[in-house]
């Protein structure tokens, strides 16, 4: 009986390296590398693809959970900063794996009018290299892209502060 316990333990071990590797492998893009092109469904139900934001800026910010402080204070920052991004032609898209309701619910509690995009099946998240784990429970990681008009990974934040995502983001557009 010891012996097959350590069996499916060792196995159980395997597994969860080998889970572990799969997101490891999962690396965040490099600046000058051509952004993985992505289509989601955003808090109105529309589908929004990053090839439509051709020729603007794009702030591509992923969060880990709606409603949440740390993810509140980020969104909040964002929309406060709305006008100024607008005015260096960017546009300002949040992606977490929350679901649709979440984020209409994120949106109308607190104001946010820019999208934001609902990876339930962790595709993106996991090909920019942002798919993390809380308690066993997947979420994205805070990490942030600039991608330029043409498609390009501008610049990289990982481990993002939220109090200082978006003036670090503002900051480094031209």
């Amino acid at each position: 009986m010891r012996k097959s316990f350590l069996l499916s333990l060792a196995a159980l071990t395997l597994f969860a390296v080998s889970t572990l590797n799969a997101h490891a492998a999962d690396a965040v893009p490099s600046v000058g590398q051509s952004a993985p092109t992505f289509t989601l469904p955003s808090q109105t139900g529309a589908k929004i693809s990053l090839k439509s934001y051709r020729g603007k800026w794009v702030v591509l910010y992923f969060y880990p959970r709606d409603m949440t402080s740390g993810c509140t204070i980020e969104a909040h920052n964002f929309q406060n900063s709305l006008s100024q991004f607008e005015a260096k032609h960017a546009v300002i898209l949040g992606v977490s794996v929350d679901s649709l309701d979440s984020h209409k619910q994120f949106c109308a509690k607190d104001g946010l009018t820019f999208h934001l995009l609902s990876d339930t099946g962790h595709k993106v998240v996991s090909e920019y290299g942002s798919l993390g784990g809380y308690n066993g429970v997947a979420i994205a990681n805070r990490n942030t892209f600039l991608i330029d008009p043409k498609g390009k990974i501008a610049k990289v934040w990982v481990k993002v502060n939220p109090r200082t995502a978006a003036s670090d983001v503002l900051a480094a557009l031209p």
